[in-house]
């Protein structure tokens, strides 16, 4: 197991260096260890790199004086262990698959942004890496929003690429999120007289029925297919075994395509459950695909020439609302994100790694 004190050599093999950061624990609101092994080595292997520390974030940028600047981004926390920790490997040696916590969910991205800015010190477009913490948890800690506060010269550039799993094909924007409650209002009664009372929860099926039946938007921009969607996640209400209840309350996710904003999002949602009490607990704004960029353009060529829609919500958005372009490319599959079984072909890896260092150098 790698110890937070040991300086990691960046020049080495990519897949290997996601291997040691994977064996640094690194749970959302524990990411001290890693961010002093991230700003020790790269101020060992990066010389030519300015760095500076923000909190469990570590920032460095090449000053060039080029045309453009295209920033690398990856949060360095992960979800909480669950039975893999630390690293191991499976398959033959040049196919080895690292299996543990964080290798898709973005160690494996974090080590190609870290081992390129080692190993590039000319590139074409100056760089910037932003290495966060606390992208696990509630967006209010998130280490982006702490960074847009305190330096956000930091967070500029003409195009940005979040190292978020995406099985090695560029991921162009992403959906919004809005989670609004569906608020019914009934009498409470004894169940023995339950004709004396109006019982909230069955007041819910006409908004569950409007759900059953709603048919989501799929949305074309800029050549890629968004799927919207509209899911109830949470269901409450009750008040005792012998009680008609006079309150329930029913959750409501709402995917939206890029193309709408926040309070396009609110007003359908409104007229979905039109004739109901709506509030809306919390919402994230999408991001367009932002491929007409000429870095951005660039960017899918080296990968392969493939661009697709992400189909969810991640940092890009953040990125989008700073007016930039952004999107989502490092290795791995992320339906394993999150997941006891998450694992990483090292040679997706490498296949990332070769991709960028193409586009940038």
């Amino acid at each position: 197991m790698t110890s937070p004190d040991v300086v990691l050599d960046l020049t080495a093999d990519p897949a290997e260096l996601a291997a040691a950061l994977v064996d640094i624990e690194s749970v959302s609101g524990d990411e001290a260890a890693i961010a002093d092994a991230v700003e020790a080595s790269l101020r060992v292997h990066a010389p030519h790199l300015e760095v500076i520390r923000d909190g469990d974030a570590v920032l460095a940028r090449t000053n060039l004086g080029r045309a453009s600047r295209v920033v690398l981004a990856g949060h360095l926390d992960t979800v909480p262990v669950n039975g893999n920790f630390p690293s191991h490997r499976t398959g033959s040696p040049g196919d080895e698959v690292l299996h543990g916590v964080g290798t898709v969910d973005m160690k494996g991205g974090d080590a190609v942004f870290l081992h390129l800015a080692a190993t590039l010190p000319n590139p074409r477009h100056d760089v910037t890496f932003v290495f966060y913490d606390c992208e696990e948890v509630e967006a209010a800690r998130n280490g982006l929003g702490r960074i847009e506060r305190t330096v956000p010269e930091w967070l500029r550039g003409d195009l940005a690429i979040v190292g978020e799993p995406s099985n090695a094909v560029v991921e162009a924007g992403c959906q919004g999120t809005m989670r609004v409650e569906v608020r019914c209002a009934g009498t409470r009664a004894h169940t023995a007289r339950g004709w004396m009372g109006s019982n909230a929860i069955h007041a819910l099926a006409e908004p569950l029925r409007r759900l059953a039946s709603y048919e989501a938007r799929v949305v074309d921009i800029d050549g890629l297919t968004y799927r919207e969607g509209l899911q109830a996640v949470r269901i409450a209400g009750g008040v005792a075994g012998n009680v008609v209840p006079d309150e329930a309350v029913l959750a409501v996710n709402h995917r939206f395509a890029p193309d709408r904003s926040e309070a396009d999002a609110e007003k359908h949602m409104r007229e979905v459950f039109d004739g109901y009490e709506l509030s809306v607990v919390d919402s994230s704004p999408g991001a367009p695909p932002g491929l007409r960029a000429p870095a951005a353009a660039e960017l899918v060529k080296a990968a392969g020439g493939e661009a697709v829609a992400k189909l969810g919500w991640t940092d890009v958005a953040r990125f989008a609302a700073l007016g930039m372009p952004a999107v989502n490319f490092g290795p791995g599959d992320p339906t394993l994100a999150h997941t006891r079984q998450e694992n990483v072909r090292a040679s997706e890896v490498r296949k990332v790694a070769e991709a960028l260092r193409a586009f940038l150098r």
